[in-house]
């Protein structure tokens, strides 16, 4: 079965972080069949057995980031149908990206957080605008604010108390085009 991971605050080619190669390494020591890392930021599509072996998997990688890079963030799984449901949620379809708009997100929350009944739909300054809460996922819209833009990722984890990633629309369509 072919999963995601979503790394917080994994850069490759800065700080600590491994190479792509490395990484990838990592992902086939811990037992993945196949692995590949999807642009720069932290994501790796993977091949396991299930969700539990993906799960070992993680721990596994996580573990050698630790030991080797001393790199200690959390990542967040995801399963490829459930991304592909995700995307035809599409929430954006028909929105014009163009100021005030930035980009569009999708932010991984911890598997702790607990959305409440009626979730808040934007941060206090305005600039993040969630337009759809999934339970595991959050849909925004990151504004402009004079020359900033709005962190989704800043808002998930300031509103959940708990870590969370975020990856932009486009990344996450053209990862589950090409591994999905």
């Amino acid at each position: 079965m072919k999963f995601a991971a979503f790394f917080r605050n994994l850069n490759l080619g800065h700080g600590n972080a491994p190479s792509r190669s490395g990484l990838e390494g990592f992902f086939a020591r811990a037992g993945a069949a196949e692995a590949a890392s999807f642009q720069t930021n932290g994501t790796v599509a993977f091949t396991a057995n299930g969700t539990r072996s993906a799960r070992q998997i993680l721990r596994g990688v996580q573990n050698v980031l630790l030991q080797e890079h001393g790199f200690d963030e959390p990542v967040f799984l995801r399963g490829m149908p459930g991304l592909r449901s995700l995307l035809a949620r599409d929430p954006f379809a028909g929105r014009d990206k163009g100021p005030p708009v930035y980009d569009f997100y999708v932010t991984f929350l911890h598997d702790d957080a607990q959305v409440p009944p009626d979730p808040p739909n934007s941060n206090a300054r305005g600039d993040v605008q969630v337009l759809l809460y999934t339970g595991h996922e959050f849909l925004s819209v990151s504004h402009e604010h004079g020359k900033t833009m709005g962190s989704p990722n800043v808002f998930a984890e300031r509103l959940f108390g708990l870590p969370a990633t975020t990856r932009t629309w486009g990344t996450l369509c053209r990862l589950v085009e090409r591994h999905g």
